[in-house]
């Protein structure tokens, strides 16, 4: 499909003009989606934890990335051991596609928790004495630590939807939290491989990396929410990219 869409792309149109004509007007529909950035703060400068997409992966092969990947059904049905914060909650509920729900916002955060355990061994979360217990390994392999997510740790930074004219589309939440969240060393970072070369960067190093480009505007808005204190950077609006009509749009969420 992609062969036979490149054969008859003109340059003299925009992408979503050539995608449009391609499909017969038909985009995929975004799937919901969340990414973690930690923050590292026991150094001169502020560093995040980002590896890179392996070459054979359809969706953005070979860059690097904070850890994350789309919400799972089981995510929805995990117990945390504290809620998300009243704000945060709020805001992820804003122009939410299809019914928005309290439950709906939970699995997201829920989502950014476990894909980072999955991808980088790190664990987010608060020690429980009752074990849960999911239908999904990796949440089962993350109640084996003998926690339960933190949620109150996270904060919602960033949203992004993959333009129409891609054939994966995700509608992203970005995620931040602070290491000190992490249960035990966060310099213990292992996981399933996914991304490879984990490494903790600061905000100039990670931008001399192949990144995709709504990384690069994530990247300079937690370099911008980084200077500022608790309070200004809980205030501070939300950016919402989107498209329309084939052109990107930078919305805000705020209160």
């Amino acid at each position: 499909m992609a062969e036979e869409q490149r054969a008859i792309f003109d340059p003299k149109k925009s992408r979503e003009q050539e995608y449009r004509e391609a499909t017969q007007g038909k985009a995929v529909r975004p799937r919901d989606a969340s990414t973690l950035i930690i923050v590292r703060r026991d150094a001169a400068q502020p560093q995040v934890l980002m590896g890179q997409r392996h070459a054979d992966h359809k969706f953005m092969p070979n860059k690097f990335v904070f850890p994350g990947g789309r919400v799972d059904r089981a995510d929805s049905r995990v117990k945390p051991a504290q809620e998300l914060r009243e704000p945060v909650a709020r805001r992820l509920l804003v122009r939410m596609r299809g019914k928005p729900s309290e439950l709906r916002a939970r699995a997201l955060a829920m989502a950014a928790i476990r894909e980072t355990f999955e991808e980088t061994g790190l664990i987010l979360g608060k020690p429980i004495t009752a074990l849960q217990k999911s239908k999904h390994p990796d949440w089962n392999e993350y109640f084996a630590q003998g926690v339960a997510p933190a949620l109150g740790s996270l904060d919602f930074v960033a949203r992004a939807i993959t333009p129409p004219y891609r054939t994966r589309r995700f509608d992203t939440r970005f995620f931040i939290a602070d290491a000190e969240a992490i249960q035990g060393d966060p310099a213990k970072v292992t996981g399933s491989g996914e991304l490879q070369g984990l490494h903790w960067l600061t905000l100039d190093d990670a931008r001399g990396l192949d990144l995709p480009n709504i990384t690069r505007v994530v990247l300079d808005e937690i370099g911008e929410r980084l200077a500022l204190s608790t309070a200004a950077q809980r205030r501070r609006a939300v950016p919402f990219v989107h498209f329309r009509n084939g052109n990107a749009i930078r919305d805000a969420i705020a209160d």
